[in-house]
């Protein structure tokens, strides 16, 4: 990956120290339970770069807004004195990653690191979480990686993977009739993980990829795959893009540019924010179809939580913004059952935890893996004639239920 800010990310203090009273049901009346006397959220994602819309700041403030309700809600009862946040732009650099990573768990004593997009950023940082034995919760990666063969006791995956994607999207564009597929796909962990199980979920369900070419990351120039696509044998039916953020931005322009769907080449694409398509307008995909682990507007109970944090960061959140929210929420509400911020006793307490809350419905954290299982949805864009207020860019077609949109665990993940 190359770095498109600073060429180094500086540790900031992201919200204020929150306090309140120790003690509490499972802490015994001691805040000695409490490591430092506080606990240490850190936020790692990319600021500066291709993913900063998507996540970034507005993940942060997320963060600040579960760190917020958690004291709200348990007042005097709270086990932690001090819960603080922290945050560091990784530049999508895995290198970068981990040495960030070191950096918040040993000198800025960070309790949980989340967020972490660029799968292999979350790789290096999971890394970091093994040896340290300090919890991780991956929302912004989609490797299937991270609950694979290098899955860990201390790394949980919390909000999507390339596997729900995938099945969600490639088999019921199949389905619809898109027999032939080209697929063009970011040549980095995600990338990779993405095209092997779009192209297991398109075969399964009865079509063929006539082609899959790897492409730089990041990459602002598409052509030679855009310009490829019509002479291929056979014609693929659908370009399946498997790029995400400001890459899918830049390629989804270009096919518009070179008319690919006046020539019969439909577009499927296999990760897609709201944040892409505020960027782009929605008629630019009106009518395509995604896989989406959240919807602000999907439910009485996203908007207002959406109203909430429009009036923070001055748009709508994206799906990785309130698994954000939710993922230091679950931490949160860990450690008040565990009566302490010790790593394993935390995990412990997410092990098998079933619950529900503004992102998660239907939520379970397997214990064999650390994988969120969830209910997503089925999306299709709205063209701009059926946009009825700003952002409002997303039709919900269908619910896939939690135990049909993600794999099976795999033998590979020994915990």
């Amino acid at each position: 990956m190359r770095a498109l800010g600073r060429a180094a990310a500086a540790v900031v203090v992201a919200g204020a120290t929150i306090t309140g009273c120790a003690g509490g049901p499972g802490a015994g009346g001691s805040a000695q339970k409490i490591s430092d006397d506080k606990v240490v959220l850190a936020v790692l994602n990319d600021q500066s770069g291709v993913y900063a819309d998507l996540s970034g700041k507005s993940s942060v403030e997320a963060v600040n807004m579960a760190v917020a309700d958690y004291k709200a809600k348990y007042g005097d009862k709270a086990v932690v004195k001090n819960i603080e946040v922290l945050s560091a732009d990784h530049q999508n650099k895995p290198e970068v990653a981990n040495s960030k990573a070191q950096e918040l768990y040993d000198r800025q004593r960070a309790d949980i690191i989340l967020d972490v997009p660029s799968s292999a950023a979350a790789l290096a940082v999971a890394g970091v979480a093994k040896a340290k034995k300090k919890i991780f919760m991956d929302i912004g990666a989609a490797t299937t990686e991270l609950e694979g063969a290098q899955c860990n006791k201390y790394t949980f995956h919390y909000g999507y993977n390339t596997y729900m994607l995938a099945h969600g999207t490639g088999d019921t564009v199949t389905k619809d009739g898109a027999k032939n597929w080209y697929i063009v796909y970011p040549d980095y962990a995600f990338g990779q993980d993405m095209q092997k199980n779009f192209a297991a979920a398109v075969q399964g369900a009865g079509g063929t990829v006539v082609q899959s070419d790897p492409a730089p990351f990041p990459n602002d120039n598409f052509s030679t795959f855009l310009l490829k696509a019509p002479g291929l044998d056979p014609k693929p039916a659908v370009l399946g893009t498997m790029q995400a953020g400001g890459d899918l931005v830049n390629l989804v322009k270009q096919y518009n540019e070179y008319k690919l769907r006046d020539k019969g080449i439909g577009l499927a694409v296999g990760l897609m924010f709201i944040t892409d398509i505020h960027s782009l307008g929605s008629d630019a995909l009106a009518g395509t179809k995604f896989t989406d682990a959240w919807y602000w507007n999907g439910s009485p109970e996203n908007r207002a939580w959406a109203d909430k944090f429009q009036a923070k960061v001055s748009k709508r959140p994206s799906f990785p913004n309130a698994a954000n929210y939710s993922a230091a929420i679950q931490y949160l509400e860990a450690v008040q059952r565990a009566g302490t911020d010790d790593a394993d006793a935390v995990v412990k307490q997410l092990e098998g935890y079933k619950f529900e809350d503004v992102f998660a419905r239907n939520a379970s954290i397997r214990a064999q893996d650390h994988l969120l299982l969830h209910d997503v949805y089925l999306a299709q864009v709205k063209p701009s004639a059926e946009v009825t207020e700003p952002w409002d860019y997303e039709k919900i077609l269908s619910t896939i239920p939690a135990d049909q949109a993600f794999q099976a665990a795999s033998p590979a993940c020994k915990l």
